[in-house]
């Protein structure tokens, strides 16, 4: 076994009570805070953050970070259980309380739950067992070493003596905590590794599960927003006359949930300034009376929004009301200028000079809106000293801090209980919707439910980043890849991720970025950047080895090859032998030589989020629409502790990227979104989704890294490949199915 310790820095990690007298209660220092009521379920639960096992045998475990459907809330438990050598049928999960005096990571976002709290999770199960162990030892007068600990069962073998946890739960409670323990050798795993169901599932499926939207609290009233329908407006004035005369509606005035000289935090993201709340006694009564206000407009001018901490900056927002059409246009302007340089090695101009090929090609993808099935909404009811908020939030540490800051109080006066979360995928990354709720009800002394609109969502902004790309690459004469460019950027922001491959694997390779300012909000989406760069890039490359005569999966593995062997440069992000890893396994698991007659097939791989996935996509046209008969991925993200729950998200994550490829598009015009809900943003529907998706995990004892976003680049690159080779056309541009070329890239060519 491998030694841990239990302290960190200059604060204990673990710390230990009584609890209620009996039974051992393992208090974790990123668990603990002020006694919540559990939302999750009709009684009150009393999470001090801990585990706690009763007298009973019942272990119950928190679990730390917001649950979004990514199954973290079995994840993690499961690892402080296989530690804890609990019978996983006698743990019960809860979610654990916020507490951002100490625990620094406490949210749902870039695929790092996981990754970021597996020693910690470890160390806190191994820290229990040891006590425990300690415990029986000195009741039955024997050496610690000889005992034993299986499924909740402590025994001594030479005595024949056993007891269950419940019985050795108050005489642990007693036993000082170690500086060190010992956590499990990998090869001993029971419950990591082994499909354990999603502990909420019985409540999911009968609507017992507590989502944002089922949040409702004494005296509450609701509250509805609205905000300018376009970017670069703001309000000038309202007439709410005939909204205050209906039944039910109670008032009608404005927020400006950002003043002017509030330092925005990280994840406070909103395009509008000031904003119209109408409140009620009824989502119906609200959203009726909202469509009769009548509200005057005025451009804004440009101005700055300021940002605090980490992210400490003054961001310009650029005034007029921005067009897609002229978004294109831009970007293809921006492409064939110089660009911003971020990696060069060797001389590629003279590569690309005395090259015997040369191939560019150009991409490009649009805004997409998040669309999550449950819309914006948290409860907040704040009054003199407390602001206490729940609801659906992937970062209700960060949050807190703005909460606090914005309303005057101290972190300790603000309260952030966790729902579980109706689809979030970076959209509820961004929680000013949390922020207003609590302006809203802090102003009218009440407790609040702000509801959004599908349409006020989907108009409000916090999108997918546009995005341009452009690619050169140069072969000799002997179809070696040579030389390598990317210049690539978007609005507002570069997608360029300049070390990661093919940066290594060719002698000659310049990156460029450049960007352009907007006063459209946009934020992360799924496999932020990733979610283009990767699908374009692995696109490209397939012509690129069909330009040099090549297997498009044997092209990547030479390239692999020379990583391995001769890297070019130092700064390379990825593992070469792990990425040409999951290319092999496809290639193997795909029969990928002998497809499918008639059929399209395509590769792509891709590393991001500490992952490695190469998916391999089978399809065919009829009547000009692609039928996915299946999707094939390999994926290594080191080691898979819940076997179910992490195909779950490859599939997931699969369907996902074709979904958005082949589909969907957020347009404006005159700064005013064009979609506004789903009968006119289209989402993958059933018929359109790949009727199997097959995922095979490369066994490895590597420390587990990122799963809900790497699949999904490799899925848009794989289709972008299939759909060539099943229809001889090649797509530059997403939504594939959309002739995005012919609305916006024609009139570009003349800019």
């Amino acid at each position: 076994m491998a030694t841990i310790k239990t302290h960190s820095n200059r604060r204990s990690f673990l710390k230990l009570s009584a609890a209620g007298g009996a039974g051992l209660m393992l208090q974790f220092s990123w668990f603990s805070g002020l006694a919540k009521n559990n939302p999750n379920a009709d009684a009150a639960y009393d999470l001090n953050g801990y585990i706690k096992i009763g007298t009973d045998g019942t272990v119950t475990i928190a679990s730390p970070n917001p649950e979004v459907g990514q199954n973290v809330k079995t994840s993690m438990p499961m690892i402080v259980a296989e530690e804890l050598d609990v019978n996983w049928k006698n743990v019960k999960v809860v979610q654990a309380p916020l507490n951002t005096d100490i625990f620094t990571r406490q949210i749902a976002g870039g695929s790092r739950s996981i990754n970021e709290s597996w020693d910690a999770l470890r160390m806190a199960g191994a820290t229990a067992r040891h006590m425990l162990v300690q415990a029986a030892a000195d009741a039955w007068k024997v050496p610690a070493s000889e005992i034993t600990l299986d499924s909740g069962v402590i025994s001594h073998t030479a005595s024949g003596k056993k007891a269950e946890f419940g019985e050795m739960a108050s005489a642990a409670s007693k036993i000082e905590v170690p500086k060190e323990v010992e956590v499990k050798n990998i090869e001993d795993f029971k419950i990591i590794r082994h499909s354990q169901r999603n502990v909420d599932g019985p409540d999911i499926v009968t609507g017992k599960a507590i989502y944002g939207l089922d949040v409702y609290g004494d005296d509450m009233v609701f509250a509805s927003i609205v905000h300018p329908p376009a970017f670069g407006m703001k309000l000038s004035s309202f007439d709410a006359k005939e909204a205050l005369s209906m039944k039910g509606i109670y008032d009608v005035f404005t927020i400006q949930p950002y003043p002017e000289d509030f330092e925005r935090g990280r994840f406070d993201v909103s395009a509008f300034p000031e904003l119209i709340v109408i409140t009620g006694d009824s989502t119906w009564r609200i959203f009726k009376a909202k469509k009769t206000i009548k509200v005057e407009w005025t451009p804004f001018d440009s101005h700055e929004v300021k940002f605090e901490g980490e992210d400490a900056s003054d961001h310009k927002v650029p005034s007029g009301k921005e067009n897609t059409d002229d978004h294109y246009a831009e970007m293809l302007k921006k492409s064939k200028e110089n660009a911003k340089e971020v990696r060069k090695d060797g001389n590629p101009e003279n590569a690309f000079s005395n090259a015997a090929k040369v191939i560019e090609r150009s991409y490009t993808a649009p805004y997409l809106a998040h669309s999550a099935l449950e819309p914006l909404t948290f409860y907040a009811n704040v009054t003199a000293d407390k602001a206490e908020l729940i609801g659906s939030i992937q970062t209700p540490e960060y949050m807190e801090q703005s909460v606090a800051r914005r309303l005057g109080m101290s972190l300790d006066q603000v309260d952030i209980q966790m729902t579980r979360i109706g689809g979030g995928f970076g959209r509820k990354l961004f929680g000013h919707y949390l922020l207003e709720a609590a302006v809203i009800s802090q102003k009218i002394k009440k407790p609040v439910k702000l509801i959004y609109t599908r349409e006020d969502d989907m108009t409000f902004g916090a999108y997918r980043p546009t995005y341009h790309a452009y690619y050169r690459a140069a072969l000799d004469e002997n179809n070696k890849l040579i030389a390598f460019h990317v210049k690539t950027g978007g609005i507002p922001e570069s997608p360029l991720f300049a070390n990661r491959f093919p940066a290594g694997t060719v002698d000659n390779y310049l990156a460029e970025e450049w960007a352009i300012e907007s006063n459209i909000t946009t934020a992360a989406f799924r496999a932020p950047r990733s979610n283009f760069m990767g699908a374009v890039e692995q696109a490209f490359l397939d012509e690129v080895a069909e330009l040099a005569g090549k297997d498009p999966i044997e092209f990547r593995l030479e390239l692999f090859e020379r990583a391995i062997e001769n890297p070019v440069g130092e700064k390379n992000d990825y593992d070469a032998e792990r990425y040409a890893g999951v290319l092999k396994l496809v290639r193997e698991k795909s029969n990928w030589v002998t497809p499918e007659p008639s059929t399209g097939r395509g590769v792509a791989a891709y590393f991001c989020h500490d992952s490695y996935v190469a998916s391999v996509i089978d399809l065919k046209m009829e009547d000009g629409k692609p039928i996915i008969s299946k999707v094939l991925c390999a994926v290594d993200c080191g080691i898979v502790v819940n076997p179910v729950a992490a195909s779950n998200m490859v599939e997931g994550g699969s369907v996902d990227g074709i979904g958005h490829a082949l589909y969907t598009i957020l347009t404006l015009k005159d700064g005013m979104p064009q979609q506004h809900n789903y009968n006119d943003y289209h989402l993958i529907r059933n018929y359109d989704a790949p009727r199997d998706v097959e995922v095979h995990f490369v066994e490895s004892d590597i420390h587990p890294t990122g799963l809900g976003e790497p699949p999904y680049a490799p899925a848009i690159g794989a289709l972008a490949n299939a759909l060539y080779n099943a229809t001889g056309k090649r797509y530059y541009n997403q939504p594939f199915m959309i002739d995005v070329e012919e609305k916006y890239l024609q009139k570009e060519e003349t800019v």
